[in-house]
């Protein structure tokens, strides 16, 4: 099983701000930031100072940094892949996730820039023998695709050869479109209006108001997430014991100090599965916690969770 039954639970987190990384530090394993050139979907873009002073602070903690390079780099961003990881090499950085091969292929041309990476190929990422290959190629850890339902993930635990880490809170893309399909349609319309995930834009399906699929644009282009965001407070118990101890919080499309008590609940959680005092009572209360606090605009489910995997085209 992958990592060894006796681990203990790591907790990933996402941080937007200097101030927010402090208030996670004493919760969480590992802040993941980035800058936006070369990052996917993060809730803040750092400059390259306030990455330095992110990893300094993590350090001091006693935890790690790890650094978002999974962006789908096109020419412009490869030429510059080589001076970034210089410089997240000097600065100390523990791990980094890349899911484009041409940045493994750069970093194994020069051991100079060689840094401990989790391959991040987002709904690439599907099987176990998907992840043990890129961890052949040398991947620490791998991300798993958010579209794996539990039963294809019990079957696969066993095989896993490395960490694999699982979304078990947050938003969920489910469109990526390099192009800016906001902007164009603004364009055509004859507008000027926001864009950007600080807008708070929302999609509704045609004939269901109720529903709210948020989108933004970036210079990697439009993002549309899921209709509602994942919440697996309940299910934490079993994805620990089948061998899925590497849990990450996004915290993308819940800001500020809703998001650092969120993390908190599932600190907690953790520390009660650790300590072998975890019940559904318990879970249940958690669970109602993490609704109060999550943002009153979005919706909260299990995702794929639940999904017969024969169900799934």
């Amino acid at each position: 099983m992958q990592g060894g039954d006796k681990e203990m639970i790591e907790i990933i987190t996402t941080v937007e701000s200097m101030a927010q990384a402090e208030a996670l530090l004493p919760m969480v394993d590992t802040i993941y930031f980035g800058e936006e050139t070369f990052a996917l979907r993060l809730p803040h873009s750092f400059t390259r100072e306030e990455q330095r002073h992110l990893v300094e602070l993590a350090h001091q903690a006693g935890k790690q940094a790890m650094v978002a390079v999974n962006g789908l780099m096109h020419p412009e961003q490869m030429k510059q892949i080589p001076e970034y990881l210089g410089f997240l090499k000097e600065i100390g950085v523990d791990k980094i996730t890349v899911g484009e091969p041409g940045t493994i292929f750069v970093m194994k041309k020069n051991h100079a820039l060689q840094i401990p990476y989790v391959y991040a190929g987002e709904t690439l990422v599907t099987s176990a023998r998907q992840i043990n290959f890129w961890a052949k190629k040398g991947a620490v850890g791998a991300i798993l695709a958010r579209e794996v339902p539990y039963e294809e993930m019990r079957v696969m635990a066993p095989q896993l050869t490395i960490p694999t880490e699982v979304l078990v809170y947050g938003g969920t893309c489910i469109h990526h479109s390099k192009r800016p399909l906001l902007q164009n349609y603004y364009n055509f319309t004859k507008q000027a209006a926001g864009k950007t995930r600080e807008d708070g834009l929302l999609l509704s399906e045609p004939k269901k108001e109720e529903t709210h699929y948020a989108i933004f644009e970036d210079t990697h282009g439009t993002h549309i997430y899921a209709n509602n965001d994942l919440n697996l407070m309940m299910e934490l118990k079993t994805l620990v014991d089948t061998g899925y101890q590497t849990w990450k919080l996004d915290g993308v499309l819940t800001p500020g100090e809703s998001f650092v008590a969120i993390v908190q609940l599932f600190d907690q959680a953790r520390h009660l599965i650790e300590e072998g005092r975890w019940t559904q009572a318990l879970a249940q209360e958690l669970n109602q916690q993490v609704a109060m606090h999550h943002p009153k605009n979005r919706g909260l489910d299990t995702g794929f969770y639940y999904i017969d995997p024969t169900k799934i085209k």
